[in-house]
């Protein structure tokens, strides 16, 4: 079981319209069993996410970095860390 920090949560019930056409959860408390259900992941920097989607078998090669970063699926929590909703 994951467990995830308020400003992750609030990240991901702020900015939950990058990835889905309409909402999905309406509280914190939502927000971290949906993040649970689909087996999300908080990576502590840029790296990581790019080490990441590459152990997930992703060809990297010639990506750029920023735009990796801007995938609809990573949100940017804005302490260094990153969330990455998989499911």
């Amino acid at each position: 079981m994951h467990e995830f920090d308020d400003a992750v949560l609030q990240c991901f019930l702020d900015n939950q319209l990058q990835l889905f056409p309409e909402k999905v959860v309406e509280s914190l408390e939502e927000a971290e069993d949906f993040l649970e259900e689909c087996m999300a992941v908080v990576v502590n920097s840029r790296k990581e996410v790019l080490s990441f989607f590459e152990e997930e078998g992703l060809d990297l090669e010639g990506a750029d970095e920023d735009g990796i970063l801007e995938a609809e699926e990573v949100f940017d929590i804005g302490d260094g860390r990153y969330l990455i909703i998989e499911g």
